[in-house]
């Protein structure tokens, strides 16, 4: 049965995941040769419909829909009718309603692109659900990696920050893990989750040993709002015990440094390490934008299954 939405990469086979890159590297290669006017979604809508604050994944969202010739809808939860006490569900029928094509949602609560999608007939993307999955982040992280070392399978690939509330290390570990690449990863003990060895991940002791010999090294944003629940002690501290620093990354010279951005200059990640050479923090963003378009084109084929 073909996939009607993308909700996780958890229950996403190798093979599905291989199909969104695939067509992902060829939409980056025509990006990346000056191609704009795409129209595979030529009179389709997409609606952009995000609880939460967001530059880079809703711009990104947008651009793609628009490049693949759709109507493009951004809802500002702010000033709609969720602030008349509205229901996920409700506001759900009243876009499907309207006989929009896609629902692009960003939202607090784990689990409400799922209850969205099984109210709508629109195809649902996860653009970020609470502290469980943002699918299309791992894939663009995952799109980076493939178009640099030509495959996933056998890279190490360390992750290093704020695991427990971060959404973008757990798809990226089913993602990963999925495409036999070797997943480690290392925060201070409240920041690291219990029971994500029996999902494959690597738990390192230290940042050193996450680190040595690895392929590729992300680093995750510090949720400054966490620091306040006393996760630990000081921004400098962390920094200093934590933080990816070029003198650390001499452990592994040639790794390609990812981010998912923001970035915290000085925190997750120094400024020579950030604007480095072997820094793809920006190359990350393009990848953004063909990895989403290549599954709202997926979606709309019906041939993500």
């Amino acid at each position: 049965m073909n996939r009607k939405d993308l909700l996780g990469l958890f229950d996403l086979s190798a093979e599905e995941i291989w199909k969104i890159l695939s067509l992902g590297l060829e939409y980056k290669a025509a990006l990346k040769g000056g191609e704009k006017n795409f129209g595979q979604l030529r009179g389709k809508s997409a609606v952009i419909l995000f609880y939460e604050n967001s530059t880079r994944t809703r711009t990104s969202f947008e651009l793609a829909a628009k490049l693949l010739g759709a109507h493009v809808i951004n809802i500002s939860v702010a000033t709609s009718s969720v602030q008349k006490g509205e229901t996920l569900i409700d506001t759900g029928k009243t876009l499907d309603a309207m006989l929009h094509d896609f629902l692009i949602i960003r939202h607090p609560m784990g689990g409400a692109p799922k209850l969205l999608a099984e109210t709508v007939k629109a195809h649902v993307v996860n653009g970020g659900d609470g502290m469980t999955e943002h699918p299309t982040q791992a894939l663009l992280d995952m799109l980076t990696l493939r178009e640099h070392f030509g495959r996933i399978e056998g890279l190490k690939v360390a992750i290093l920050g704020d695991i427990r509330h971060s959404r973008v290390a757990k798809s990226n570990l089913y993602g990963l893990g999925k495409l036999g690449a070797e997943v480690r990863m290392f925060a201070p003990k409240t920041l690291m989750p219990e029971g994500l060895e029996r999902e494959g991940a690597v738990i390192c002791s230290s940042r050193e040993e996450a680190i040595a010999g690895a392929d590729a090294v992300m680093g995750l944003r510090i949720q400054l709002e966490r620091q306040k629940a006393g996760n630990f002690p000081s921004l400098g501290e962390y920094a200093k015990y934590y933080g990816i620093s070029e003198e650390v990354l001499r452990l592994a010279p040639n790794a390609l440094i990812l981010h998912p951005g923001p970035v915290n200059r000085g925190v997750e990640l120094t400024s020579g390490v950030i604007d480095g050479e072997n820094s793809r923090i920006e190359d990350q963003v393009l990848s953004g934008v063909a990895v989403r378009m290549a599954v709202l084109t997926l979606l709309d084929r019906g041939t993500l299954s």
